[in-house]
């Protein structure tokens, strides 16, 4: 098991990057944070499977895709709230999957 979690490592990066480029106006810096966060935790992965790590990666990102159409029905922090949950999950399941047996 990795010294950091991976849920633990991508959730902040998910939060973070909504939160500073909603104060900041600029979403390229939102998009730096995510990138930043999958760059934790996406080598733990591709160690195991490259496959399975690209997997979990278009995965991650698609959940923050999904958090924009979300928030127009939810507000944007519950939108976001729940995909990073949801993006923590993916990742824990990630964790799972390339875990050493």
């Amino acid at each position: 098991m990795p010294a950091i979690p991976s849920p633990v490592a991508l959730a902040p990066a998910v939060l973070g990057g909504y939160a500073l480029g909603r104060t900041t106006g600029n979403r390229k810096l939102a998009g730096v944070a995510l990138v930043a966060g999958l760059g934790a935790v996406v080598p733990r992965w591709a160690a195991a499977s490259p496959v399975l790590a690209a997997a979990l990666a278009a995965g991650t990102v698609g959940l923050v895709g999904l958090s924009h159409p979300l928030s127009r029905r939810t507000g944007p922090w519950p939108a976001v709230l729940t995909t990073t949950a949801a993006a923590a999950a993916l990742a824990a399941v990630g964790d799972r999957l390339t875990a050493p047996r």
